[in-house]
């Protein structure tokens, strides 16, 4: 049994980690983290995502739990990620980041973080979105310069960051695929007169409403058709299984850092 810590376990995803993890024949539930005054600190983080007792409160210090656990799994915000991290690397434990949002320094550090320590980092960890991303790139690569790359996401309102990091990483890949540089070709609004669309531009649009889990379209538009890859999570749980699926992978490999292609051997 994998020894498990879990960050953010009070939250919505944390939640549904610490109920699976339960339930797990492979992984235990060793540690629970919340940030120092959270108001579930002291409470069995079982019973707070509603799954019954687990016998783990939740604390505020990573490092009493890096004694009892061999990885942890992390969607909380940049900041504590990084910081969970680097508690990580000192005690020498694996992690798997489902964490997005992280500016280009953040992202560089824990790449840099990563080198030191078996690590899986991926903006979605669905098995689903992810084979889709091994499909789109063969897709675009075919269909060459006459089809338009379009993408677009949508999420719950109370999401922080957009585009979602499953949305730029799926028009990073389809922007590698056809030897552009996304910095240079992506979209992200349009509004007034902005002319003839640009031959080569890839857009990213985001919507925000309700409480939507995560829906992603990768849509190549040519003269006289269409062609749409939809991809649709109706509940966090598929983002979670994945995370328990990582979790169990990585404690295997060296350090490193890995994504849900390496965890599900699609390279």
């Amino acid at each position: 049994m994998t020894k498990t810590i879990v960050a953010g376990a009070a939250g919505r995803m944390g939640c549904r980690l610490v109920s699976l993890i339960k339930d797990s024949p492979t992984l235990m539930l060793a540690g629970a983290l919340e940030g120092t005054g959270h108001l579930s600190l002291g409470k069995d983080a079982g019973e707070l995502a509603g799954s019954g007792q687990a016998g783990v409160s939740i604390t505020d210090n990573l490092s009493s739990l890096m004694e009892q656990g061999e990885v942890l799994i992390d969607f909380s915000a940049p900041e504590p990620t990084l910081e969970h991290m680097r508690t990580a690397v000192h005690y020498q434990r694996a992690i798997v980041i489902g964490t997005t949002g992280f500016s280009p320094v953040q992202l560089e550090e824990l790449k840099s973080l990563a080198h030191q320590i078996p690590c899986v980092f991926s903006p979605n960890m669905s098995v689903g979105i992810n084979l889709i991303c091994k499909v789109i790139g063969e897709m675009a690569r075919t269909l060459g310069e006459d089809y338009d790359i379009e993408v677009i996401e949508a999420h719950h309102r109370l999401k922080k960051d957009a585009p979602s990091g499953t949305a730029l990483h799926i028009a990073d890949v389809l922007a590698h695929s056809v030897n552009r540089d996304l910095n240079q070709v992506g979209i992200f609004a349009r509004k007034g007169m902005i002319g003839e669309r640009v031959k080569g531009e890839i857009g990213i649009q985001t919507i925000r409403a309700g409480d939507i889990v995560g829906d992603h379209t990768v849509l190549f538009g040519g003269m006289g058709e269409r062609i749409e890859v939809t991809h649709r999570a109706s509940s966090r749980d598929t983002f979670a299984r994945g995370a328990i699926r990582a979790a169990g992978w990585i404690v295997r490999q060296p350090p490193g850092l890995y994504d849900m292609i390496d965890v599900l051997d699609l390279r």
